[in-house]
């Protein structure tokens, strides 16, 4: 179970805003300049680090948040060595729920923010058999198939203007498109 002060910050990042902007050559950069200052910091612990989400797929808008997957050798370690650091830098911290609201495996996830206090990166660190790692399967996915891509952005364009403050209802109403592409995805694997 969520303790109560927790619940309350989820909610409280759960309503900040969602929105989609043109695609930025520039997320790439950030990607790199991100994934070089996380190796250098912790080289014992962070392993594959991989571009996921929109902000990886050529042309595509998003939000304009770089989403990150990490693998790390020990999220025992990473909560040991990494939280610490990174919360002392500014990064929001939260230890999260793979899926549903308290369900095992738990992984930690990171917010990296602007001077202005806006999102700019999202960076998910697991372990190297979880299930997060699906994902590249849906990136590699939209890039090979642009049309597929087209009709994700008009699913996010649509729900960013039905929820544009429940980032829980955003992501969840992306959920079964996800699955269906990740899915089609794999079967030509």
């Amino acid at each position: 179970m969520i303790p109560d002060h927790l619940r309350e910050r989820i909610e409280r990042l759960g309503r900040e805003t969602v929105e989609i902007v043109p695609y930025d050559s520039r997320w790439h950069a950030l990607f790199l300049e991100e994934r070089a200052r996380l190796v250098d910091l912790f080289p014992a612990l962070v392993r594959r680090v991989e571009h996921m989400g929109s902000t990886a797929v050529p042309g595509l808008s998003a939000k304009p948040i770089v989403d990150m997957l990490i693998e790390v050798t020990s999220l025992e370690a990473t909560t040991a060595q990494i939280v610490p650091m990174l919360e002392g830098h500014g990064y929001d911290y939260l230890w999260r729920p793979t899926s549903g609201d308290d369900g095992p495996p738990f992984y930690a996830w990171f917010i990296k923010r602007d001077k202005e206090g806006r999102r700019t990166h999202h960076i998910h660190m697991v372990e190297r058999d979880f299930p997060q790692w699906e994902a590249l399967l849906f990136r590699d996915y939209l890039i090979a198939h642009p049309d597929v891509a087209q009709q994700y952005l008009d699913v996010k364009l649509r729900l960013a203007a039905e929820f544009p403050n429940d980032r829980t209802a955003y992501t969840d109403g992306k959920g079964e498109f996800v699955r269906r592409v990740t899915g089609m995805a794999r079967a030509t694997l």
